[in-house]
């Protein structure tokens, strides 16, 4: 049994020893077999040094280091083409994906009743009240509208059959929204939970503002709702039009009563022209992602990597 780790990396020189040491203790007490994956995401500090350095000093080590910031997708992505594992796990270097939990992961697997074993956060501790607020949120509104399953405080860390691999791998969209992914190719998934954690060191990469960005970019990767709701809006607003229309020229003719206010007429032009600018970004949205898709410029480019056959451009 072959064990790969996927590591997206980006600005974690402070993190990433302490994870190594940690990730290399868990996995040498379950597999003479594995290997260690880290994407290099553009990191501005130390992390490629740091990582070259690992590299010449253990065999199992393959480091991935990228032109530029392509983004964490990009660098899971990445990992998923070049894992060889029979299992494979995606991981964060800051240790709020526990290693101490992959031998559970394992013996979940091995029982032969599931093909991935997903992690969920069962309390938010230590985040931001308003952040735990539009986060769960996000997860109700998301089921709703899509055909992903997500658990609310999924986290990407999971342990995964290579068949599963496989299947993200085949998904091939530039847009990319793993947790969605993960839910909509199915496969059967147990979901481990377990208390949050906080970063070993570092700070965090993801503001509220990236993190609201990414969830419009995941309602959008996997839902037609926002578009249907902006036809109901055209809809709703001729109806109402045509209602009004047939308001004003009863009350004209019955009672001879002239049509007057100029703030009335002000308010619904600028109440139709809102929505009519709302639909018109939506659908933009949309357009926005088509015309990136149909550019097919890579994932991610590799300007450098340890490992002898690597492919530069995916």
């Amino acid at each position: 049994m072959k064990i790969s780790i996927i590591v997206p990396c980006y600005n974690e020189e402070a993190a990433l020893p302490i994870f190594y040491k940690e990730i290399k203790k868990v996995l040498m007490g379950l597999t003479s077999t594995y290997e260690l994956i880290f994407v290099n995401d553009g990191s501005k500090d130390h992390t490629l040094p740091l990582l070259r350095q690992l590299a010449e000093e253990d065999k199992n080590v393959t480091y991935y280091s990228f032109s530029r910031n392509f983004g964490k997708e990009a660098a899971m992505y990445a990992g998923f083409c070049n894992a060889h594992g029979d299992y494979v796990a995606v991981m964060d270097a800051d240790m709020q994906d526990p290693p101490g939990l992959l031998p559970k992961m394992i013996e979940i697997l091995e029982s032969g009743d599931y093909d991935s074993v997903a992690t969920r956060r069962v309390s938010r501790q230590g985040e931001p009240p308003i952040r735990s607020w539009f986060a769960r949120k996000f997860y109700k509104i998301i089921n709703k509208i899509s055909d992903s399953d997500i658990v609310d405080g999924a986290r990407d860390f999971r342990l995964m059959k290579s068949d599963m691999v496989k299947a993200i791998v085949s998904m091939g969209e530039r847009n990319r929204f793993s947790k969605g992914i993960f839910g909509w190719i199915g496969f059967r998934t147990y979901w481990l939970p377990y208390e949050n954690v906080e970063r070993v060191a570092g700070e965090t990469k993801w503001s509220f503002w990236k993190l609201f960005k990414y969830a419009i970019e995941g309602i959008i990767d996997f839902s037609e709702v926002p578009l249907n709701i902006s036809s109901w809006f055209g809809i709703v607003m001729t109806f109402v039009s045509a209602v009004m229309l047939i308001f004003l020229v009863v009350r004209k003719l019955c009672f001879g009563d002239p049509v007057a206010g100029w703030a009335s007429i002000v308010c619904t032009l600028l109440l139709i022209g809102g929505i009519q600018l709302f639909s018109l970004g939506i659908i933009g949205q949309y357009l926005a992602r088509t015309y990136t898709e149909v550019k097919h410029r890579p994932h991610y480019i590799i300007s450098e990597s340890n490992h002898p056959d690597f492919d530069s451009v995916k």
